[in-house]
């Protein structure tokens, strides 16, 4: 009996193994994939950053609606820098210690951002 709970022991070890080694290596392609896609991304959010400037002085509302314009503008830009600037360890550190200093708004965005892609995956237009 003993012999046996061994090599399930053995076995559940080697496949625990397995398992996190493919983790691992999938994790190390996402990290990589997403490095590679930065510069692309930052040219992104600087592209809707200089369009949004561009339509500010044109949308209705006045001159609070184009400021607020021109500020979403400014922190797409700053993002874009920030995009541009940090790897994705660095961005997840980050992203860890904001959420560490406000829980409570995390969950909500979390809770936002489930909501929109339960929306987004759900059939029920």
């Amino acid at each position: 009996m003993a012999n046996n709970v061994s090599t399930f022991n053995d076995t559940t070890a080697g496949a625990a193994s397995k398992v996190a080694a493919k983790v691992s290596d999938t994790a190390a392609q996402v990290k990589d994939q997403v490095d590679a896609n930065r510069q692309t991304a930052a040219q992104g959010l600087e592209q809707a950053a200089s369009t949004i400037r561009d339509k500010a002085q044109s949308l209705p509302g006045g001159e609070t609606v184009s400021d607020l314009a021109h500020s979403a503008a400014d922190k797409l830009t700053a993002t874009a820098g920030y995009v541009r600037e940090h790897d994705v360890n660095t961005m997840m550190a980050d992203v860890e210690t904001l959420v560490k200093n406000n829980p409570g708004p995390a969950l909500v965005a979390a809770a936002v951002v489930g909501f929109l892609v339960g929306r987004a995956f759900s059939g029920n237009d």
